[in-house]
C-alpha cells in the first residue's frame, strides 16, 4: 500500500477538513502539488462535482485562522497560494504555448520558448496610525457592510518604498500625512497571494477627508475605546493589541 499523504484539498477559498478541523489523509496522484516533499505534504483542488467523503466538510480559510496556530495557518497559505499561481499560468505569458510544471522547483516552464514563470506575491502595506499617547486611527471599509474597523492598507505601487506606499494610502483614504514610519512585521495574506507589510506611523497634520469610494467613516479611537476590530489571527487584529498592550504598559 502506498504512503498516505496529509492533504491541503481547496476548493477556491475553502478547505477541506474533518469535524475537528484536522486535515485528511489521502493517497498521492500525479497531478497533486508537493508542498513538503519530505513530509509527504500535498495540495490540490476540488473539482466543481466531485464527492465529498464522509466526515469531511468544506470550511473557509478564513475561519480557520481562528482556530489554528500561526504555523498551520501559513501552510495553508502557502498552499493555497501555490495552487492558485499554478491554475494561472497553464500558458506561458511569451508565447502562449501550454506550460509544464518543473520537477524540481516551484516554476511553469513553456516547452516552446523555454520561459519560467515562478510564483509572485504582491507587497500591500497596512498601518496603524497614532496621535499622541493614547488614540488610535481605525477605519471603516466601504466594501464591509460591517461595523467593523480596521486599519489603513493598499498595494505598494510600481517605483515607490514600502514607506512611500504608507504615505500615499493614507493621504488617498484619509486625507492624512504621517511622520516616524517604522516597519513592525509581516504576514503571508492568501486572498488571493499577498504579503501584508506592517508598519507604526504618528499622525503629522490634517483633517479626515473619506475616499468615499474605499472608506465610509474613520476616527480617531481612544485604546479603551475600540470599536469592532478585525478577527483574531489577522495582522490587523495582531497590530491593534500590540499597541493596545504597549499603551497599557507605559
Amino acid at each position: 500500500m502506498s504512503q498516505r499523504s496529509l492533504a491541503y484539498i481547496f476548493q477556491h477559498q475553502k478547505l477541506l477538513v474533518d469535524e475537528n478541523l484536522q486535515l485528511p489523509k489521502v493517497e498521492k496522484l500525479a497531478s497533486d502539488l508537493l508542498i513538503h516533499p519530505n513530509d509527504h505534504v500535498i495540495a490540490r483542488d476540488l473539482l466543481e462535482d466531485e464527492i465529498i467523503p464522509e466526515g469531511l466538510q468544506l470550511v473557509p480559510i478564513r475561519d480557520l485562522i481562528q482556530t489554528w496556530s500561526t504555523n498551520d495557518f501559513l501552510q495553508a497559505s502557502r498552499a493555497v497560494q501555490l495552487l492558485e499561481w499554478r491554475r494561472n499560468h497553464k500558458f506561458c505569458s511569451h508565447c502562449g504555448h501550454r506550460t509544464e510544471i518543473h520537477s524540481k522547483e516551484y516554476a511553469m516552464i513553456c516547452p516552446a520558448c523555454g520561459y519560467h514563470q515562478y510564483p509572485r506575491v504582491q507587497p500591500c502595506v497596512i498601518t496603524i496610525i497614532t496621535r499622541g499617547n493614547n488614540e488610535v486611527l481605525l477605519a471603516k471599509s466601504a466594501h464591509n457592510k460591517s461595523n467593523m474597523y480596521g486599519l489603513i492598507a493598499g498595494f505598494v505601487e510600481v517605483g515607490e518604498t514600502l514607506e512611500e506606499a504608507v504615505q500615499r494610502e493614507t493621504m488617498e483614504e484619509v486625507g492624512l500625512k504621517l511622520k516616524n514610519i517604522r516597519y513592525m512585521s509581516s504576514q503571508p495574506w492568501p486572498f488571493p497571494s499577498n504579503l501584508m507589510i506592517a508598519f507604526h506611523a504618528e499622525y503629522e497634520s490634517g483633517e479626515i477627508q473619506l475616499q468615499l469610494e474605499e472608506i465610509s467613516d474613520a476616527q480617531f479611537f481612544k485604546f479603551d475605546q475600540l470599536p469592532q476590530i478585525p478577527f483574531k489571527g489577522s495582522i490587523a487584529h495582531s497590530m491593534i493589541m500590540q499597541m493596545t498592550e504597549k499603551r497599557k504598559a507605559s
